[in-house]
């Protein structure tokens, strides 16, 4: 257990663009609560577009980062976590008793605090967390154990699409996100075609994710969709761009009788003509973070090698290193699909 009277490092954002080193106070544990030392963050999409100022449920100044593993540095009174333990944590913090959450719905509970988004997160060295959402992680490393979110909202997007074997899908943006989702729909035997207008991406995703197809974004990518489905395009359709003009035009390469799962959250309003939604009787689904249930699977995937952690982690850096560095997270040509800051 550190000592009380030390400070620790953390990154905080202090308004978009500006990212700042500063001493803090440990946290100390409420009732209920244990003290995780951070060992792993994961940059998320979530993360570039705070730094960006694009995040559309935030409010600067913030501590990013939802994304983690860690050790328990303080259990007391707990019965499932003891010091040492390496545990991932799931970052929604939810109330347990709102209408979302009497049905199961933790992922979207009404009161919702996600650390790093609506609440300070873990770019820095401890954090004091309700035991509830703090779990061993077990069979993984750190490294994986700090995958794990983002994973497990692909998994819980393919899960809300209820894709089964032998199904089309298209995933529309190969980011990690879309990556995500592109693992666990071809695990439930989907044949997966990523569109994306990086080819160094839509590469990443025929080689080391093994997708059926990849289709570059741009003029006659519609043709080619269409040729591959015999005119009839896909079952299911998943965005995961956060772009407006792309979760519109989505809906036109869903097949009659499809799916459109939205994973992308943008601040704008979104609309699509209404003789085609009608026409393709399309299910239309938000998919917001993710439950239990979904990391579970993301655990269960990466225990039997199903998942490339490896690979999806091409780069790394120091926390002390993050203000000088992050800016460089956001540039196409270094070929970042998932980043982890040791702590």
């Amino acid at each position: 257990m550190p000592e009380r009277s030390a400070s620790m490092l953390s990154v905080v954002c202090e308004t978009p663009g500006l990212l700042r080193a500063q001493q803090r106070a440990l946290p100390v544990c409420a009732p209920g609560e244990v003290l995780v030392r951070v060992r792993r963050v994961g940059v998320c999409g979530t993360d570039l577009h705070i730094f960006g100022g694009t995040q559309p449920f935030l409010q600067y100044p913030r501590v990013m980062g939802h994304e983690f593993s860690g050790e328990i540095a303080q259990a007391d009174g707990s019965t499932r976590l003891a010091v040492g333990d390496p545990v991932y944590v799931m970052p929604y913090l939810s109330c347990g008793i709102c209408v979302a959450c009497r049905a199961g719905k933790t992922n979207c509970c009404v009161a919702i605090q996600v650390l790093g988004v609506h609440r300070d997160g873990a770019l820095c060295e401890y954090l004091a967390l309700p035991e509830a959402f703090v779990h061993k992680a077990e069979g993984v490393t750190l490294d994986q154990a700090a995958m794990l979110e983002f994973l497990a909202i692909g998994a819980h997007a393919v899960r809300r699409g209820q894709l089964h074997a032998g199904q089309r899908v298209l995933v529309v943006g190969a980011g990690p996100i879309g990556m995500a989702a592109m693992i666990f729909a071809g695990l439930r035997g989907a044949v997966v075609t990523a569109l994306d207008a990086r080819q160094d991406r839509l590469d990443f995703c025929t080689r080391e994710l093994g997708v059926a197809a990849t289709v570059t974004l741009g003029e006659g990518d519609e043709a080619q969709l269409a040729a591959r489905t015999d005119g009839e395009f896909f079952d299911v359709v998943m965005d995961a761009t956060g772009n407006v003009r792309a979760m519109e035009r989505g809906l036109q390469f869903v097949c009659h009788g499809g799916t459109y799962v939205l994973i992308s959250v943008v601040r704008d309003t979104i609309s699509f003509a209404d003789p085609e939604f009608h026409k393709r009787e399309t299910t239309l689904l938000g998919s917001r973070n993710a439950t239990a249930e979904d990391f579970e699977t993301v655990l269960q995937a990466i225990r039997a090698g199903q998942v490339p952690t490896a690979a999806l982690n091409t780069h790394r850096m120091a926390l002390a290193d993050v203000p000088g560095r992050f800016a460089e997270l956001l540039d196409p040509a270094r070929g970042v699909v998932k980043a982890l800051i040791e702590v």
